[in-house]
């Protein structure tokens, strides 16, 4: 497994491989012709950034059939897509902002894929093998934005998205344990086992509605127990094979 990363030390921006805390620098595109460089750091001498710049986030919702048990709903026909922008993604340790108009901001710790390729109406058998890799996503809403419309405006704020720490290129995506904390409580305890619509799934279905492109994002929904946060809290999103995604939630100035 290689764990990818992206990071910035002397206002300089490059990828790296992760490895008993050492993140070595590497040459060229992550996505296609890559070699490993001469520069190495301590994980902690460097700041880590979102893992991917995608042209677009396509999230999951009722995803996991213990969701939609907790919530009394109907188990969907086909998956239920809406878009987030890649302006709301932040990275480990970037604070989220709660927002000043808003009055409830809720969380999901979720599986996030990472395209490796320009694709279009891939079939299902061959999905998997578009993939370059995992990470974690927390998925942010504004839920008093959501009534009366289009979840648009309620998912799209800046820092709305962290993402990260790093991709991991090996995991079976049909059987990771997800698990979100507050301020050292946990809320979620989950498994990708329980999706209705599994990775390979997803991703056949959007390649057959759009192009997705290398570094593109597809986040595939949540386990029960998301709630809501508050500023000051601190938030550790896991995910068994990837790692921890942490962050804390501050005030809007």
């Amino acid at each position: 497994m290689n764990l990818f990363c992206r990071f910035e030390k002397d206002n300089k921006i490059n990828y790296g491989i992760v490895k008993d805390n050492i993140v070595q620098s590497i040459e060229g595109n992550i996505f296609g012709d890559w070699k490993v460089g001469n520069e190495s750091y301590l994980l902690g001498e460097v700041k880590l950034l979102p893992p991917v710049e995608p042209s677009k986030i396509v999230c999951v919702g009722l995803n996991y059939h213990s969701t939609i048990k907790r919530l009394n709903a109907a188990v969907p026909e086909e998956p239920v897509i809406f878009l987030k922008p890649p302006s709301a993604i932040i990275g480990d340790g970037d604070n989220i902002i709660f927002p000043s108009d808003v009055k409830e901001l809720g969380y999901e710790v979720e599986l996030a894929v990472i395209i490796k390729d320009k694709i279009k109406s891939v079939n299902y058998n061959e999905a998997l093998k578009h993939v370059f890799g995992y990470t974690i996503a927390n998925d942010l809403t504004a839920k008093d934005k959501m009534t009366g419309g289009p979840w648009t405006k309620a998912k799209s704020y800046d820092t709305f998205l962290p993402l990260g720490p790093w991709i991991a290129t090996d995991l079976d995506p049909n059987n990771a344990k997800l698990e979100m904390y507050i301020n050292g409580n946990m809320t979620q305890n989950g498994n990708t086992s329980d999706m209705v619509f599994d990775v390979a799934y997803l991703i056949s279905y959007i390649s057959k509605i759009m192009t997705l492109c290398p570094g593109d994002v597809i986040i595939t929904g949540t386990p029960p127990g998301a709630g809501l946060l508050n500023p000051g809290d601190y938030v550790e999103a896991k995910i068994e094979g990837i790692g921890v995604l942490r962050n804390y939630v501050v005030k809007e100035c």
